[in-house]
């Protein structure tokens, strides 16, 4: 199984804007931009898509992680950014079903130029990017230690401290470990610098 890690684009980083079409009937409008979540206490991006199997193993716990923390004022959003033409279970139909089957409670957005993905140089999925209330970016890494193949719990260890800490006014966490999974499927001519090699 061939593996990506997360960029780690530096903290503070203002969270990079965005407009994308949302495929997920029950959550959110059509569209969906940063700008909708101005008054959140944190805002959490992740890029995912819907065959990648780092995802799938954690799909059911990030979306109790999703829901519980939503209670608590985070805001939630995901990005699909894959090339539907090369991998077409992850186009904005089968996006739907997933959200649907899996009961998502945040948007789920199909980047389709892959520029979200760039502006945020997001590499793998899943890759996860926690913003403050500013929004500038706070943690970027790993929802915990499991992994497909191993025996670590799937538990959202990492992701929940730093979201405690985020909505608490605390400092972020010192140790932030990238996340890992299967790398972004980029359109030929997409591949930015930072994937070269992925």
């Amino acid at each position: 199984m061939a593996r990506t890690l997360s960029t780690m684009l530096e903290l503070e980083t203002p969270a990079p804007d965005f407009r994308l079409p949302n495929t997920n009937p029950s959550c959110g409008g059509e569209t969906v931009s940063l700008s909708d979540f101005s008054e959140a206490k944190a805002l959490l991006v992740a890029f995912i898509c819907n065959h990648c199997p780092y995802v799938i193993h954690i799909r059911d716990e990030f979306t109790r992680f999703a829901r519980e923390y939503q209670s608590k004022g985070l805001a939630v959003v995901a990005i699909s950014a894959n090339s539907a033409t090369t991998h077409p279970a992850d186009g904005p139909d089968k996006m739907t079903d997933i959200s649907i089957k899996c009961g998502f409670t945040f948007p789920y957005l199909y980047d389709e130029t892959q520029q979200v993905a760039q502006a945020y140089q997001a590499a793998c999925t899943p890759d996860f990017f926690l913003f403050d209330a500013e929004p500038k970016l706070f943690y970027r890494g790993q929802f915990d230690k499991s992994r497909p193949g191993n025996s670590e719990p799937i538990n959202g260890e990492d992701l929940r401290a730093a979201v405690a800490a985020v909505l608490a006014g605390q400092a972020a966490p010192l140790e932030q470990i990238p996340s890992m999974g299967c790398n972004i499927k980029w359109k030929t001519g997409n591949e930015p610098v930072y994937a070269v090699g992925a």
